[in-house]
């Protein structure tokens, strides 16, 4: 056909279009065309194909991300109940020494659980709204424990707005309470400290009396381990270190997010 429509064009201007015989003709501008319609189609294959790949690449992340917020709000939700378990311990225990003193607690718990659960549907907040949990909740222990145990803040200023996953610090707290300050008479110290290194939060609870033992696999630790992952996968980390002469030091670090 276009050949024909080019015999036709100078027909009509009275010259006479000139080319390969037929056969040889058809033969070449055959394989001409068969590799331009294979060139065409293998390069849209491959447009298709690519296309194709980053529409499945999107849809696994979308649920990649939908799982991990799955599993990030059964974890927090975890934490709360079992939060919940030991602080109404810490009033059982002192309901049968003080009442005054069981209901100033039980008034400090009432005013965590309201501050708790403003954050429920979160699965990280700042430090600063972190440290007041933590704050609240040592209070609540240091009343059951009353002069057996101190506890000394060190918070870097500059940390204070980096992100980190809820209710990551209390469990670390409540690990010194119920594997050392329980189980000894003399006096505890605690140390709580947050700083800033190279883009690095690092969270810190130390205490002078504990001992490394199977402290590190009770169901906070291993809750904030679980969240650590799924949140910043190797990009943090979690350690427990036994310290000298006594003590042991827990440790957070994980990317300062704001």
């Amino acid at each position: 056909m276009a050949f024909g429509i080019r015999h036709g064009v100078y027909a009509l201007m009275g010259e006479t279009y000139t080319h390969q015989a037929w056969p040889q003709l058809f033969l070449y501008e055959s394989i001409k065309v068969a590799l331009f319609f294979a060139i065409f189609i293998v390069t849209r294959f491959g447009v298709l194909s690519f296309q194709k790949m980053l529409d499945e690449r999107a849809r696994a992340e979308q649920a990649k991300q939908l799982l991990k917020q799955a599993q990030l709000f059964r974890l927090t939700q975890q934490m709360q109940p079992h939060f919940l378990f030991n602080a109404l311990n810490t009033i059982s225990s002192l309901m049968q020494t003080d009442v005054t003193r069981a209901d100033a607690v039980l008034q400090q718990l009432a005013d965590m659980l309201r501050a708790s659960l403003d954050l429920s549907e979160q699965y990280e907040i700042t430090l600063a709204s972190e440290l007041r949990l933590a704050r609240a909740y040592a209070a609540l222990m240091t009343e059951r424990f009353v002069d057996r145990v101190e506890i000394e803040w060190d918070i870097d200023e500059a940390s204070l707005a980096c992100k980190v996953p809820v209710m990551s610090l209390q469990p670390l707290i409540e690990n010194v309470f119920k594997h050392t300050v329980e189980s000894r008479r003399h006096m505890t110290r605690i140390k709580v400290s947050a700083a800033l290194l190279q883009g690095q939060l690092v969270l810190r609870v130390e205490d002078d009396s504990g001992s490394l033992g199977p402290s590190g696999n009770g169901i906070g630790i291993v809750n904030l381990r679980a969240r650590l992952e799924a949140l910043h996968l190797d990009h943090a980390s979690f350690s427990l270190m036994q310290l000298s002469p006594a003590g042991v030091q827990a440790e957070v670090s994980l990317p300062c997010v704001y």
